[in-house]
Protein backbone atom coordinates (compact mmCIF):
# COMPACT_ATOMS: atom_id res chain seq x y z
CA UNK A 1 0.00 0.00 0.00
CA UNK A 2 1.47 3.48 -0.75
CA UNK A 3 2.27 5.54 2.03
CA UNK A 4 1.63 9.65 1.97
CA UNK A 5 5.33 9.93 1.50
CA UNK A 6 5.39 8.29 -2.07
CA UNK A 7 1.94 9.46 -2.66
CA UNK A 8 3.21 13.46 -2.34
CA UNK A 9 6.40 12.26 -4.34
CA UNK A 10 4.55 10.97 -7.19
CA UNK A 11 1.85 14.11 -6.91
CA UNK A 12 5.03 16.53 -7.17
CA UNK A 13 6.66 14.74 -9.66
CA UNK A 14 3.01 14.87 -11.78
CA UNK A 15 3.08 18.59 -11.34
CA UNK A 16 6.20 19.60 -13.01
CA UNK A 17 5.24 19.58 -16.58
CA UNK A 18 3.16 22.57 -15.51
CA UNK A 19 5.28 24.37 -13.86
CA UNK A 20 7.92 25.53 -16.14
CA UNK A 21 9.72 24.82 -19.04
CA UNK A 22 12.56 22.72 -18.98
CA UNK A 23 15.76 24.44 -20.06
CA UNK A 24 18.42 22.69 -22.01
CA UNK A 25 18.26 19.11 -19.92
CA UNK A 26 21.09 17.93 -22.18
CA UNK A 27 23.18 20.65 -21.95
CA UNK A 28 26.93 19.65 -21.16
CA UNK A 29 27.59 19.47 -17.29
CA UNK A 30 29.47 23.06 -17.27
CA UNK A 31 32.07 24.25 -14.56
CA UNK A 32 30.23 25.11 -11.48
CA UNK A 33 27.48 23.20 -11.29
CA UNK A 34 26.38 20.54 -8.90
CA UNK A 35 26.06 16.76 -9.34
CA UNK A 36 23.41 14.26 -8.16
CA UNK A 37 25.41 12.89 -5.70
CA UNK A 38 26.55 15.80 -4.23
CA UNK A 39 23.20 17.32 -4.09
CA UNK A 40 21.76 14.10 -2.20
CA UNK A 41 24.82 14.35 -0.01
CA UNK A 42 23.78 17.82 1.43
CA UNK A 43 20.61 16.92 1.38
CA UNK A 44 20.66 14.23 3.35
CA UNK A 45 22.08 16.22 6.21
CA UNK A 46 19.97 18.98 6.17
CA UNK A 47 16.75 17.21 5.47
CA UNK A 48 17.59 13.71 7.69
CA UNK A 49 14.73 10.93 7.71
CA UNK A 50 13.21 11.98 4.23
CA UNK A 51 16.16 10.99 2.42
CA UNK A 52 14.17 8.38 -0.33
CA UNK A 53 11.90 11.43 -1.22
CA UNK A 54 15.10 13.56 -1.62
CA UNK A 55 17.07 11.57 -3.86
CA UNK A 56 13.89 11.02 -6.05
CA UNK A 57 13.38 14.84 -6.67
CA UNK A 58 16.73 15.56 -7.61
CA UNK A 59 17.08 12.33 -9.61
CA UNK A 60 13.77 13.79 -11.20
CA UNK A 61 15.03 17.52 -11.41
CA UNK A 62 18.20 16.85 -12.62
CA UNK A 63 16.94 14.27 -15.61
CA UNK A 64 14.86 17.19 -16.56
CA UNK A 65 16.72 20.51 -16.17
CA UNK A 66 20.35 19.24 -16.01
CA UNK A 67 22.99 19.60 -12.91
CA UNK A 68 22.22 23.03 -11.11
CA UNK A 69 25.04 25.19 -10.44
CA UNK A 70 23.59 26.76 -7.12
CA UNK A 71 21.28 25.62 -4.60
CA UNK A 72 19.74 27.17 -1.49
CA UNK A 73 18.68 25.71 2.03
CA UNK A 74 16.69 26.96 4.89
CA UNK A 75 13.41 26.84 6.05
CA UNK A 76 9.97 28.56 5.43
CA UNK A 77 6.30 28.81 6.58
CA UNK A 78 3.23 28.95 4.86
CA UNK A 79 -0.46 29.16 5.21
CA UNK A 80 -3.63 29.35 2.75
CA UNK A 81 -7.38 29.59 2.46
CA UNK A 82 -7.67 30.34 -0.74
CA UNK A 83 -5.37 33.07 -0.90
CA UNK A 84 -2.07 32.41 0.94
CA UNK A 85 1.65 33.50 1.58
CA UNK A 86 5.24 32.41 2.06
CA UNK A 87 7.98 33.32 3.79
CA UNK A 88 11.94 31.63 3.66
CA UNK A 89 14.97 32.39 4.08
CA UNK A 90 18.50 30.43 3.48
CA UNK A 91 21.84 30.34 2.07
CA UNK A 92 22.25 30.41 -1.40
CA UNK A 93 25.11 28.40 -2.07
CA UNK A 94 27.67 28.37 -5.45
CA UNK A 95 31.00 27.08 -6.29
CA UNK A 96 32.11 29.97 -8.33
CA UNK A 97 30.83 33.40 -6.65
CA UNK A 98 30.73 32.04 -2.99
CA UNK A 99 27.53 31.92 -0.71
CA UNK A 100 24.72 34.57 0.35
CA UNK A 101 22.46 35.10 2.66
CA UNK A 102 18.95 35.24 0.78
CA UNK A 103 15.37 35.73 1.88
CA UNK A 104 12.10 34.80 -0.60
CA UNK A 105 8.02 35.42 -0.17
CA UNK A 106 5.21 35.59 -2.20
CA UNK A 107 1.47 35.49 -2.43
CA UNK A 108 -0.73 32.24 -4.23
CA UNK A 109 -4.58 31.59 -5.07
CA UNK A 110 -6.24 28.84 -5.67
CA UNK A 111 -7.78 25.65 -4.06
CA UNK A 112 -5.13 25.66 -0.88
CA UNK A 113 -6.30 24.80 2.71
CA UNK A 114 -3.78 24.55 5.85
CA UNK A 115 -0.42 25.83 7.11
CA UNK A 116 3.16 24.11 7.19
CA UNK A 117 6.50 24.83 8.21
CA UNK A 118 9.40 22.88 6.09
CA UNK A 119 12.57 22.51 5.56
CA UNK A 120 13.71 23.58 1.74
CA UNK A 121 16.34 22.91 -0.46
CA UNK A 122 16.18 24.97 -3.70
CA UNK A 123 18.14 23.88 -6.71
CA UNK A 124 19.04 26.77 -9.20
CA UNK A 125 19.43 26.82 -12.60
CA UNK A 126 20.89 29.04 -14.99
CA UNK A 127 22.42 31.37 -12.31
CA UNK A 128 24.64 33.38 -14.51
CA UNK A 129 25.50 36.17 -11.34
CA UNK A 130 24.56 35.51 -7.73
CA UNK A 131 22.91 38.50 -7.63
CA UNK A 132 20.30 37.19 -10.11
CA UNK A 133 18.63 34.96 -8.32
CA UNK A 134 16.95 38.27 -6.99
CA UNK A 135 13.69 38.35 -9.12
CA UNK A 136 10.31 36.54 -9.12
CA UNK A 137 9.51 32.84 -10.12
CA UNK A 138 6.12 32.06 -10.68
CA UNK A 139 4.65 28.61 -11.06
CA UNK A 140 2.04 26.03 -10.21
CA UNK A 141 1.99 24.40 -6.68
CA UNK A 142 0.07 21.68 -4.79
CA UNK A 143 0.55 19.80 -0.98
CA UNK A 144 -1.34 17.10 0.13
CA UNK A 145 -0.31 16.03 4.13
CA UNK A 146 -1.39 15.78 7.37
CA UNK A 147 1.24 16.42 9.98
CA UNK A 148 4.29 15.90 7.52
CA UNK A 149 5.03 15.72 3.92
CA UNK A 150 7.28 15.98 1.00
CA UNK A 151 7.13 17.91 -1.91
CA UNK A 152 8.93 19.52 -5.12
CA UNK A 153 7.52 22.19 -7.53
CA UNK A 154 9.52 24.17 -9.82
CA UNK A 155 9.52 28.13 -10.83
CA UNK A 156 10.63 29.62 -14.16
CA UNK A 157 11.96 33.43 -14.25
CA UNK A 158 13.04 33.45 -18.05
CA UNK A 159 16.06 31.68 -18.53
CA UNK A 160 16.02 30.96 -14.99
CA UNK A 161 14.64 27.65 -13.16
CA UNK A 162 14.25 27.11 -9.18
CA UNK A 163 13.29 23.92 -7.92
CA UNK A 164 11.85 23.84 -4.26
CA UNK A 165 11.83 20.34 -2.52
CA UNK A 166 10.10 20.68 0.67
CA UNK A 167 10.00 18.29 3.76
CA UNK A 168 6.93 19.90 6.00
CA UNK A 169 5.09 19.90 8.50
CA UNK A 170 1.21 20.63 9.45
CA UNK A 171 -1.94 19.98 7.57
CA UNK A 172 -1.72 21.30 4.02
CA UNK A 173 -4.34 19.96 0.83
CA UNK A 174 -4.61 22.05 -2.19
CA UNK A 175 -3.24 23.64 -5.13
CA UNK A 176 -2.67 26.79 -6.14
CA UNK A 177 -0.61 29.55 -8.68
CA UNK A 178 1.69 31.99 -6.94
CA UNK A 179 5.30 33.10 -7.10
CA UNK A 180 8.29 33.63 -4.96
CA UNK A 181 10.23 36.82 -4.94
CA UNK A 182 13.82 36.51 -3.23
CA UNK A 183 15.32 39.53 -1.50
CA UNK A 184 18.40 39.98 -0.01
CA UNK A 185 16.85 41.49 3.55
CA UNK A 186 13.55 40.26 5.07
CA UNK A 187 10.49 41.94 4.09
CA UNK A 188 6.83 41.34 5.05
CA UNK A 189 5.51 42.40 2.01
CA UNK A 190 5.55 39.35 -0.17
CA UNK A 191 4.57 41.36 -3.74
Amino acid sequence: MPTLRSLLACLALLMLPLAATPAAAQQQQQTGSYSSDELITKGHGFFGEVSRGLALSIEKAVSRWGQPNGYILGQEGSGSFVAGLRYGEGTLYTRNAGDLKVFWQGPSLGWDFGGDGARTMILVYNLNSINDIFRRFGGISGSAYFVAGFGMTALASDPMVVVPIRSGVGVRLGANVGYLKFTPQATWNPF
